[in-house]
């Protein structure tokens, strides 16, 4: 068979970690979840790891991998995201690589990406090197082959960048139509043929040919197919989907041809609902049909190189009909916004960043050059201790790029350097100019990148770049008339994120009052070390004073800080933390513990502004995290006294509020108000505990249909469908456990009642994995015995609650 099918995704979210803390930090945007990276891996990764294929009573008959089945890429700081946070679904995308090498002759579906998303047309020489080189080694550290392609970011190409990935063994890229210039046979004498205006025929692919003399494979993917699966509403049908893919073939060519198409990989799950299903019975359909032979590019150019050669289309991209000017000006290509807006500041604030760069380089050549020969090599090597931060790694690494032993602040000095440089590199993710407004999260965390680099180089060279910097952001006008400009986001959104030791001192002696750590405890990217700690109470207040080593896991700066922290009681801090020699540490120590025995308050806190003057922290100093996570227990008892006030209300009026629902007249809405704060807090109890009281959760879904009130729906689906998966989790480590069946289907029936929008994706997964394991032995066993009769017949009834089809 000629005819090949290939279908491309490319995974990708931008780094949205902390660049301080290496941590992603709670997004209430992505409410129920904690952040973006997780509501994204819940609604398309994981949903392609595992698939559903549907029969004709759209009840599950298989789960399938889809990623074994295309090709793909995958972000890097995604996937580095991925392995710590969600490690089933991370190596479900290696093993998909691994499965799909024995599907298509040895060539795996993924392929390597440049590192962190950077438009490399606009990127500088060095850059992009490094980009290129980060993607590979990243690549090789987790699908431990060597990538054949490498996925650009929006497809944004230029001679020089194809050129770089060439030279570290990349064969193929892939492009989109209008990206192709002028085509002719390879190896002839015949004239060019113009194919601007996407005139390309995407079905074979393409060599360019080099300025250096290198030479690389392109595909040009199928542009109207790509965009009705994106835009179009193809994803509403698998099988339509298939069709259209296949009908794309030239019955006029006998010759091999791949129809292949390019999308955002979050487009099958999280952009359109139910999107990897369409994918996955696409590619079964393709398959099963015979329609085509599914392949991968690699797979397609070892059996058929290119017969064609091309001329590219220099600073183009696949989502810009200007070229790469989204990415630097006021091109008119947008996500949207209010009437009005416009994306003027996208310039001024590359400028800006360029100007940083520009400046950023120089101090890293010339500071680096005191420890190597090859500053930018040594920056290129770096990747190493971005995939592996053990102090093992990080020793061997220093050792290699210097050759001899090293001090400890020359040490901190090399990682500082680097760390520098790598904030350098991530403040260029593309997103920063994609969207509508300056003051989006995707531009602030660009931002946020530069500020870290610029507080690095303060530390290293004691040069203040921040001002400069701060300046030329105020050129950079928001549409948001109180924003004002980029300068005051920085000010606003930016500063006040930045991390040093002392702040970290101060997260962890506020934290302490809430929390017993022990004598050693990890703080996201930094450790400390107690040497000193008291902990005093009195009624509400409570008093922390100690000692303790601060240390940073990125660059190895240490320090030992001296802290108090004074609880006022609910939200009121009063904390100092600053370097003290151990003779001002204790009489600090001693003068505040007796105030405070002495219950003089007041000269507790003037020993604090004393010692620690311009140290002082409270509460909104706290990380993100953190912060949330004690205000809600500084509200506990105040949340305990306002539902204890409504319960009081809603029993003692409940005789009143019903006869008033049951002859159909409206409560009055403070009344109604009591009513939903009850019956949601009761119901979201039920569905938290561990193990779920039918009786109570049965009188509460009567209660709920009685009354007609605003439901918490998100919550209640989120920890319903949280519950249920656990409890399935719990009945596959334990399959004789028919009560335990028996209970979970009666709380499903329940859920049936609320109307709620289940998530019953782990639970499907685990019902089905018992369905291929478990059941079979069991129903070979119920003919003779009536324990498996019972628990055959309750396994298929919840197999129909969960629309699994286990017979097919």
């Amino acid at each position: 068979m000629n005819r090949y099918v290939c279908i491309h995704g490319h995974f990708y979210q931008p780094p949205r970690e902390n660049p301080w803390l290496d941590e992603v930090e709670v997004q209430d945007s992505a409410y129920p979840y904690h952040d973006w990276n997780e509501r994204v891996t819940a609604e398309c990764y994981a949903r392609n790891a595992a698939a559903r294929i549907l029969d004709d009573n759209r009840r599950i008959v298989d789960i399938v991998n889809n990623y074994s089945k295309i090709s793909f890429n995958f972000g890097p700081t995604l996937l580095s995201w991925m392995q710590d946070k969600d490690p089933e679904i991370y190596a479900a995308v290696l093993e998909a690589d691994r499965l799909s090498q024995q599907k298509f002759s040895g060539h795996g579906s993924a392929i390597a990406q440049v590192y962190n998303h950077v438009i490399m047309p606009l990127a500088n020489a060095k850059d992009k090197r490094t980009q290129v080189i980060w993607g590979i080694k990243d690549f090789e550290s987790r699908f431990k082959r060597k990538p054949e392609g490498m996925w650009l970011a929006e497809t944004a190409v230029d001679l020089e960048t194809l050129d770089l990935m060439v030279e570290y063994g990349i064969k193929f890229t892939v492009l989109a139509p209008h990206q192709a210039k002028r085509v002719k046979p390879l190896g002839q004498e015949m004239p060019w043929r113009d194919v601007t205006g996407a005139k390309v025929d995407g079905r074979v692919p393409y060599l360019c040919h080099l300025p250096s003399g290198r030479q690389i494979n392109i595909f040009f993917y199928d542009g109207p197919i790509a965009q009705g699966v994106a835009f179009e509403g193809l994803l509403n049908n698998g099988e339509i989907f298939a069709r259209r893919l296949t009908d794309e073939f030239s019955a006029a060519n006998t010759g091999p041809q791949v129809v292949h198409i390019a999308t955002d990989g979050e487009t099958y799950g999280h952009h359109h609902k139910f999107g990897d299903m369409a994918l996955a019975y696409c590619l079964h359909y393709i398959d099963s049909h015979q329609l085509a032979q599914l392949t991968v590019y690699g797979e397609f150019l070892q059996k058929f190189p290119a017969t064609q050669e091309v001329e590219i289309v220099e600073n183009s991209s696949w989502s810009c009909v200007h070229g790469i000017e989204r990415w630097r000006s006021d091109c008119g290509c947008s996500t949207g916004g209010q009437p009005g807006w416009n994306q003027k500041w996208r310039a001024p604030l590359r400028q800006s960043l360029d100007w940083l760069r520009d400046r950023l380089g120089p101090l890293y050549e010339t500071q680096m050059a005191v420890f190597t020969n090859d500053p930018w090599g040594a920056r290129d090597q770096y990747i190493e201790v971005v995939l592996d931060r053990s102090e093992e790694n990080m020793g061997r690494f220093l050792q290699n790029i210097t050759g001899r032993s090293l001090r400890e602040d020359e040490k901190i000095k090399i990682l500082k350097l680097l760390e520098m440089q790598t904030n350098a590199m991530l403040m260029y993710t593309s997103c920063g100019w994609f969207f509508n407004e300056v003051s989006g999260i995707e531009t602030v965390q660009v931002l946020k990148y530069a500020a870290r680099a610029i507080q690095l180089t303060q530390d290293i060279t004691g040069i203040d770049l921040d001002e400069g910097f701060i300046s030329r952001l105020g050129g950079v006008i928001s549409n948001v008339p109180e924003l004002k400009d980029a300068a005051h986001i920085y000010r606003a959104m930016v500063k006040p994120s930045v991390v040093d030791l002392l702040r970290v001192g101060a997260h962890y002696a506020m934290t302490s009052l809430f929390e017993q750590y022990p004598s050693q405890t990890n703080m996201y990217s930094y450790s400390v070390k107690s040497e000193q700690y008291d902990l005093k109470e009195a009624g509400r207040l409570r008093l922390a004073v100690g000692r303790a080593m601060v240390r940073s896991k990125d660059t190895w700066e240490q320090a030992s800080i001296c802290f108090a922290v004074l609880h006022l009681g609910d939200h009121n801090f009063i904390g100092g933390v600053d370097y003290l020699n151990a003779d001002e540490f204790t009489k600090m120590r001693t003068l505040m513990t007796n105030a405070f025995l002495e219950s003089d308050i007041p000269s507790v806190i003037g020993v604090i502004k004393d010692y620690f003057k311009y140290h002082n922290y409270s509460l909104w100093h706290l990380f993100k995290e953190e912060q949330q996570k004690i205000l809600n227990q500084v509200l506990g008892s105040t949340m305990d006294d306002i539902e204890t006030s409504f319960r009081q209300i809603y029993d003692h009026h409940y005789p009143l509020m019903q006869i008033k629902n049951e002859i159909s007249l409206p409560l009055p809405r403070m009344l109604m108000t009591v009513v939903e704060f009850v019956l949601n807090r009761d119901i979201s109890v039920v569905l938290e505990a561990e193990d779920v009281d039918i009786k109570r959760f049965k009188q509460l879904v009567e209660e709920m249909k009685r009354w007609s009130f605003k439901r918490d729906q998100a919550n209640f689906s989120f920890l319903a469908s949280e519950r249920i998966s656990s409890l399935m989790k719990r009945f596959s480590d334990n399959p004789d456990n028919i009560h335990l069946m028996e209970k979970i289907i009666t709380i499903l029936e329940l859920l049936a009642q609320l109307s709620l929008d289940l998530d019953l994706w782990k639970a499907q997964n685990t019902y089905f994995a018992m369905g291929r394991k478990i059941y079979p032995d069991i129903i070979s066993q119920a003919g003779t015995d009536e324990l498996a009769g019972r628990w055959v017949k309750h396994f298929e009834h919840l197999g129909e609650i969960l629309q699994v089809n286990i017979t097919a």
